[in-house]
């Protein structure tokens, strides 16, 4: 079990006293007929820019897959959904502001070969029953065809999981294990309104085959039906002891479908760390530093949870939406967050739940009856989302607390 210690080590050295933001978006690159960007062209483009903006291109089987700036990296999702990673800031103007640089330049680049991006919990055309996403290729990272092989046989929604969602995603700080397990609590339990607060839809009608009567989340039933071994909530979060032994714990132990190393891919199945390491796939003695680190990173990256726990916490229950909702989900999460005094009263407010069951009940509520359901006791969740609006605001300063009413106003008009 020593190499849990170093799991856990990963997890602790994240520990600061900032408190800064992350923010990922992946975006659809589509045609005028809704069809998304083959994998050939994304991979030459993103070459010849980096290139010409001096970046560190990515390497994966032999593909181009990203590069890295100072300031951003770029990703290609299983089936070409482009990621961009915004290294953390506190300022949530310098994030628009690296944002707003990354559009302009891809946006003219996609533009002149008859693609734009698009931002949705889902493409378009699949939500829509245009195509299905049997029609979309996957890219030929050979880590893709590992889990696209694994979901065909643990789920019904695999398929549009990797083919067709976008989501937003973002990162906080923590100080400590005590901060990091207090926020990831405050977090979970607003997770299901966090969640129809950046629902982005474009029929607020459609359903996911076989889960009428759910118009709602279709991208968080999609993740929470492909393979319960790695979805979800952390499990034990809730547990007296859970913290960093107990996150190493689970993912020293979470069966890893693939393994990449060096840039390639296995695949181990059922296998986990501990496996791998017990039968010498992997030689702990002879890990370096870097290498320890980089598939700690990889291990972490094969539980697919709503929060993550890295070396900060990742929020991953939002959809892809515009850079101005994006930024006002980025304020509403600093408000809350952030805020010693925020984080108290969610703490009161939210007290009487004490389980993740008690979290997924309110999930499958919102599932059938979006802002109009009620949860946790019978509350309204639109007062539930206005209340999260309005004690954001109390955290941040008067620059950035017009910033929430983007998330309201976006939820105003799509519903």
């Amino acid at each position: 079990m020593k190499f849990t210690n170093d799991i856990y080590d990963y997890i602790r050295s994240g520990e600061t006293t900032s408190k800064k933001l992350g923010l990922e978006i992946e975006h659809f690159v589509v045609d005028k007929n809704g069809n998304q960007i083959g994998f050939d062209l994304v991979s030459s483009l993103i070459e010849k820019i980096g290139k010409k903006i001096g970046a560190t291109l990515h390497h994966t089987d032999g593909y181009v897959v990203g590069y890295n700036t100072d300031k951003y990296c770029i990703t290609l999702e299983p089936s070409c959904q482009f990621e961009i990673s915004i290294n953390p800031y506190s300022s949530i103007k310098k994030i628009k502001q690296i944002y707003d640089d990354f559009f302009a330049l891809w946006s003219a680049t996609f533009s002149e070969h008859g693609y734009h991006i698009e931002t949705y919990g889902n493409l378009p055309n699949v939500e829509l029953g245009i195509i299905t996403p049997d029609e979309i290729p996957l890219s030929p990272k050979t880590r893709y065809k590992y889990m696209n092989q694994h979901f065909s046989q643990t789920g019904k929604y695999g398929k549009y999981m990797m083919r067709a969602s976008a989501s937003a995603q973002i990162s906080v700080d923590f100080s400590s294990e005590k901060d990091m397990v207090r926020k990831l609590r405050v977090l979970q339990k607003i997770s299901p309104l966090l969640m129809i607060i950046m629902e982005n839809k474009t029929s607020q009608t459609s359903t996911l085959p076989g889960a009428e009567g759910k118009p709602h989340l279709h991208r968080i039933q999609q993740w929470d039906d492909i393979d319960p071994a790695r979805t979800g909530f952390i499990s034990h979060s809730f547990d007296d002891d859970f913290g960093y032994d107990s996150i190493a714990s689970q993912v020293y132990n979470l069966p890893l479908i693939l393994f990449s190393d060096e840039s390639k891919s296995i695949y181990v199945g059922e296998k986990s760390a501990k496996d791998l390491f017990e039968e010498k796939t992997i030689d702990e003695e002879s890990l370096t530093d870097k290498k320890k680190t980089n598939i700690i990173e990889h291990f972490i990256s094969m539980g697919f949870f709503h929060f993550r726990i890295k070396k900060y916490i990742e929020i991953r229950v939002a959809d892809s939406v515009p850079i101005d909702k994006a930024l006002g989900y980025v304020a509403l999460i600093k408000g809350l967050i952030y805020s010693e005094e925020n984080l108290a009263k969610l703490e009161k407010k939210f007290e009487s739940i004490q389980s993740i069951s008690d979290i997924n009940a309110a999930i499958e509520e919102i599932e059938k009856y979006g802002f109009d359901a009620h949860i946790y006791g019978a509350q309204n969740v639109k007062d539930l989302a206005n209340y999260l609006i309005e004690l954001s605001k109390d955290g941040l300063n008067s620059e950035e607390k017009e910033y929430p009413d983007n998330v309201r106003a976006f939820w105003s008009n799509s519903k």
